[in-house]
């Protein structure tokens, strides 16, 4: 099924499918992606491998499947998921996740859903990174469409939220399509995850005239991920040090530079829970609430979802009691666990333009703010 109104941010279709992969396949950056993605096949033979899919589903079972095997053998000692049991593959929902990495908590989700027979989604991708022709030709073509983020014009914002809820509503109504979307513009950079009222507000603009109807019908799944060792987590602490006294520019590549880092980084441990779904039950509790608190209170329920499905680590553990200079935790890590996170933190002093010690504050929030989450 298809509609018009949608193809200023749709993902590509079948018809466009093929066109893409031969672009892909011939552009620049394709010799470091064929390295990476099938290390032991000749160029030649990987262009031609990726030249020979006729369908989106090929790519993603195929070269998106070994993305993610590489990724995980690279940089994670182990990639682990739960609570698809409760959940249909023949249903199709709307999975609102925690967002740590720009493209892994999506990226690693459509892995974990495909390895236990679920079809892909399709994913939210901002607009401010379909920049360059091969990123957007890779994310069209993995079922990623674009979501438009205005400036300060209220009109031009509240049309680009409208017609993002009409076409979310429409993949999963109509098309027969689940969607990931990250529970906030922008990943948690403080270790702090918490859904924006303003997401759950644009999910109900599409069926103005119901609020219970309007998410009952989108069959929401909170889902928690967790790394061990935070994503880009000292970038984060930088950009949140540099924010302390005046609001953070973005320098040049540097969204490029947080998607690599994030691929590259060594993760340790790295978890993905599916949350028990948002039932129409649990919506009529806030039925005679004002609109704004009806959004504010699932926005909420969703948060306690993720926070407690969130799985800690020794990190975080060891993070809290250094920040506040007690041994709470001491039982839940050892002492060579200890010594690594330690050695970790000491990779913060070569930025001796910064104030170190508060540098390093800021790094051990990050990791210890889960732990008070729950």
């Amino acid at each position: 099924m298809t509609n018009n109104k949608f193809d200023d941010i749709r993902p590509y279709n079948e018809e466009e499918f093929p066109a893409a992969m031969q672009r892909i396949a011939y552009s620049e950056a394709f010799p470091l992606m064929a390295s990476f993605v099938y290390p032991n096949e000749t160029l030649e033979e990987a262009r031609k491998r990726i030249c020979s899919f006729k369908t989106i589903r090929e790519f993603q079972h195929d070269t998106m499947w070994h993305v993610n095997e590489q990724i995980i053998s690279r940089s994670a000692t182990s990639f682990t998921g739960a609570g698809l049991e409760q959940l249909s593959p023949d249903k199709h929902y709307l999975y609102i996740s925690n967002h740590r990495d720009i493209m892994l908590d999506a990226c690693l989700l459509q892995y974990f859903l495909v390895k236990n027979g679920f079809e892909t989604t399709e994913i939210t991708f901002g607009a401010n990174l379909m920049q360059h022709p091969v990123v957007i030709d890779v994310g069209k073509s993995n079922k990623m469409f674009r979501v438009e983020r205005p400036g300060g014009d209220l009109k031009e914002f509240y049309r680009a939220s409208l017609h993002l809820s009409e076409y979310i509503r429409y993949a999963i109504k109509e098309k027969g399509e689940s969607v990931w979307i990250a529970q906030r513009n922008g990943r948690t950079k403080n270790g702090i995850d918490a859904t924006d009222q303003g997401i759950i507000k644009m999910f109900c603009m599409s069926e103005p005239k119901d609020k219970l109807k309007a998410l009952a019908d989108l069959n929401i799944v909170p889902v928690s991920v967790s790394y061990e060792w935070e994503s880009c987590d000292i970038l984060k602490a930088l950009e949140l040090y540099e924010s302390q006294n005046m609001p953070y520019i973005k320098k040049p590549g540097e969204d490029l530079n947080s998607i690599l880092t994030g691929i590259l980084q060594p993760k340790g441990r790295v978890h993905f829970q599916i949350c028990t779904p948002i039932s129409e039950k649990d919506l009529s509790a806030f039925e005679n609430q004002t609109n704004n608190e009806y959004h504010r209170s699932v926005a909420s329920l969703i948060d306690r979802r993720i926070n407690a499905a969130y799985r800690l680590y020794p990190n975080n553990y060891i993070a809290h009691d250094l920040l506040y200079g007690n041994t709470k935790y001491r039982r839940k890590y050892t002492d060579e666990e200890y010594q690594t996170f330690v050695n970790r933190l000491t990779e913060l002093d070569k930025y001796d333009n910064c104030d170190i010690e508060r540098l390093k504050e800021i790094f051990v929030s990050i990791y210890a703010n889960p732990v008070d989450n729950r």
